[in-house]
């Protein structure tokens, strides 16, 4: 492995998409990641779908190869005594642990936190619950839309009020995902220091009320409650989504500067009554809807976007997502890895989304990504290490 977390040992027990989600993030880093399955059907996302791929007595869900590159796979039944000293053996080895049982399931197991880190002092566990480990509702189960729902982000999200949506992946697994991914690179950092490791816990009730932002200080501060309002921002105008002859194309003019711009490029008053600032827009949107979509009325959404960006206005498309993979734009940053997957051959995979670069600027972003891992498919090799006690 490459990467900056190269001399990492990360043992992955998460299942569904928060916790690979996390581990993910830590194996494109250059951490050796294994990943503890139950055996047989092992991780849930194996059985998401359709879509499915490849042979039909070998076939692999899409759902599970988006979250689990970089990763071995051993299968370990947790309930005996071999499988759960193999285990045992990888914690002794490990620098993260990483879980996203239900509250209490690992001490049944004879696995809870504090045993796991009296046998390793400097190992960072991470844990991810639905809605916490403790409080009221402390080790309710999580799933993402009703995380999504139960947070507040449905009710900011749809064409409006009585129009609730959950977001078009599972965001609240992500985001927990990411801030625990986050939250364990700060627990080793404050390792080097102490030379003792930490837990560290976060949810998808956390991660979600976490990303709030604005609409969070809306109540919190003004006592205002943000509802959904579909493709037009609440506190800036105009940004949003905005028909032409064709189609439609998104304009986003977050200061007076690009007003008077826009309006400049296509002939309207920057100073026209109820117009003039911010404030005055948005207490006005219908009629600022109303006033730039005229003005777009004759534009088809190609030139158009042109004439914004001639005009300087930050403007773009809604892309669907094959317009999105073909898009040179997007290979250019290095968001598509090719990997050799175990049965399936050559597969192209959504890659990660962080470049590094040396003082130079040379880049020196890890390339030698891995393949999502068949089931069991490093078994061997791993009891092999564990027995022989290799470092």
């Amino acid at each position: 492995m490459t990467g900056p977390l190269a001399d990492l040992l990360v043992v992955d027990l998460t299942r569904a998409l928060a916790g690979p989600h996390a581990t993910q993030m830590l194996g494109d880093l250059g951490a050796r990641v294994i990943k503890v399955e139950a055996p047989g059907h092992g991780d849930d996302t194996r059985g998401y779908g359709p879509p499915f791929v490849g042979e039909p007595d070998a076939r692999e869900s899409t759902y599970f190869l988006s979250t689990n590159r970089n990763k071995e796979s051993i299968a370990l039944d947790l309930k005996e005594e071999t499988d759960k000293d193999v285990l045992l053996g990888l914690v002794d080895r490990a620098d993260v642990l990483v879980e996203n049982f239900r509250t209490g399931v690992l001490e049944r197991l004879g696995l809870g936190i504090e045993e796991l880190m009296r046998r390793n002092p400097r190992l960072v566990v991470l844990s991810i619950t639905g809605f916490g480990h403790d409080g009221p509702e402390g080790g309710r189960a999580g799933y993402d839309q009703i995380a999504q729902g139960e947070a507040g982000l449905m009710s900011l999200t749809g064409s409006g009020p009585d129009d609730p949506q959950r977001v078009g992946v599972p965001i609240a697994d992500l985001l927990s995902g990411m801030y625990g991914a986050y939250g364990v690179l700060a627990a080793l950092h404050e390792r080097h220091a102490t030379g003792k490791g930490t837990v560290v816990r976060t949810s998808l009730l956390a991660s979600v009320v976490g990303v709030h932002a604005f609409q969070g200080t809306r109540w919190t501060v003004a006592g205002e409650v943000g509802r959904a309002q579909g493709n037009h921002h609440p506190s800036i105008a105009p940004y949003g989504l905005f028909h032409c002859r064709d189609g439609a194309v998104q304009i986003a003019l977050g200061s007076e500067g690009l007003w008077k711009r826009f309006c400049e490029g296509f002939g309207l008053d920057p100073d026209a009554d109820g117009l003039a600032t911010n404030g005055e827009r948005v207490a006005h949107r219908e009629r600022v809807i109303e006033v730039v979509e005229q003005a777009f009325a004759d534009w088809d959404a190609e030139p158009l976007l042109a004439r914004l960006a001639e005009v300087g206005v930050p403007a773009g498309k809604v892309r669907a997502l094959d317009e999105v993979y073909e898009w040179d734009q997007v290979a250019s940053q290095g968001l598509l890895v090719d990997v050799e997957h175990a049965t399936l051959g050559h597969l192209t995979l959504p890659g990660p989304p962080l470049r590094f670069f040396d003082a130079d600027g040379t880049e020196v972003t890890r390339r030698d990504h891995v393949a999502p891992p068949l089931l069991d498919q490093h078994a061997d090799e791993i009891r092999a290490w564990i027995g022989g006690g290799g470092a």
